[in-house]
C-alpha cells in the first residue's frame, strides 16, 4: 500500500509539473509559402535587446510547430533575416498560428489564436499601407525627375509634381501619427504599446520625447497597472525617469 501511495504520489507531483510547464508555454505553428525545407528563427525581444532563442525548421511544405516555455511574458520576433520578420505577444497556454510568405514577412503574415499577437499584426497592417505609400511616392518622384532630365516636363511642372507628393508625405506621417496614439490610448497596459510607441515611418520616430512625452507616461501608466513586475515595465519606468530629467534639464537651460 505504501508502494502504491508513493507512486500515486509521483504520478500527481508529474501530472503537475508538465500541466504547469503547458501554461507557462506557447505554441506557434503555421504554413510559410515559398520556405521549403528552409528555417525561421525565432528570438525575444528582451528589455536589453534581441536574445536568440532557437532556429525553427520548415518541412517540405512549408509547415512548422514550435513550443517554447516563457519565462515571463515577452515580445518575440519570428524570422528569416533582421529586415524580415513578424512580431508577436504570446500569452501563457496559446496555440497561436502564423502563415506567412517567406520572402516578405512583415507585408504578408497573417495570425490567429492570440489576442495580443493580433493586435501587433493590426499595428504591423497599418504601417504596410504606409510603407507601400512611400514606395509609391518615391517612384513617382523619380518618374518625373527623368521626364525633367529627358525635356519632357518643365522645372515648373516638376516642382508642382513635388509640391504635391510632399503634401501627400506629410498627411500620411500625421495620419500614422494619430493612429499610433489612438492604438497606445486605446490598448493601455498591453506589451504591444511599447512596439506602437517607437514605431517610424519612413525611418522618421513618429512619437518622440519632445512631441509627445505624454504617451511615454501614458504606455508607462499602463503597464505599471497591468504587468508592473515584468522586465518591460521596469526597463521602461527607467527610461521614462531619465527622458524626463533630461527634458526638465533641457526646459530650465
Amino acid at each position: 500500500m505504501k508502494r502504491y501511495t508513493t507512486v500515486l504520489f509521483v504520478a500527481m507531483l508529474t501530472l503537475l509539473l508538465a500541466t504547469a510547464c503547458h501554461q507557462k508555454s506557447f505554441t506557434i505553428s503555421g504554413t510559410i509559402t515559398g520556405g521549403e525545407g528552409k528555417s525561421l528563427y525565432l528570438e525575444e525581444l528582451t528589455p536589453n535587446g534581441p536574445l536568440f532563442i532557437d532556429s525553427i525548421a520548415l518541412d517540405g511544405r512549408g509547415h512548422y510547430k514550435y513550443t517554447y516555455r516563457m519565462p515571463y511574458r515577452s515580445l518575440y520576433n519570428l524570422h528569416t533575416t533582421a529586415d524580415n520578420y513578424a512580431v508577436i505577444l504570446p500569452d501563457y497556454g496559446e496555440k497561436i498560428v502564423l502563415d506567412a510568405n517567406y520572402a516578405n514577412l512583415s507585408m504578408t503574415y497573417d495570425v490567429s489564436g492570440s489576442p495580443e499577437s493580433i493586435l501587433l499584426w493590426q499595428l504591423q497592417d497599418y504601417t504596410n499601407d504606409g510603407s507601400r505609400l512611400i514606395i509609391e511616392l518615391v517612384d513617382t518622384t523619380q518618374h518625373y525627375s527623368q521626364l525633367l532630365a529627358g525635356g519632357l516636363i518643365t522645372a515648373a511642372e516638376q516642382k508642382a509634381k513635388k509640391a504635391e507628393t510632399d503634401s501627400i508625405y506629410r498627411l500620411a506621417f500625421e495620419a500614422q501619427q494619430q493612429y499610433i496614439c489612438r492604438f497606445i490610448e486605446e490598448n493601455s497596459g498591453s506589451l504591444a504599446t511599447l512596439i506602437a510607441l517607437y514605431k517610424p515611418f519612413n525611418n522618421r520616430s513618429l512619437i518622440t520625447p519632445e512631441n509627445g512625452f505624454d504617451y511615454y507616461e501614458l504606455v508607462l501608466e499602463g503597464l505599471q497597472e497591468q504587468c508592473p513586475e515584468n522586465p518591460h515595465t521596469i526597463h521602461f519606468k527607467n527610461t521614462v525617469e531619465r527622458l524626463r530629467f533630461q527634458l526638465a534639464q533641457q526646459q530650465a537651460q
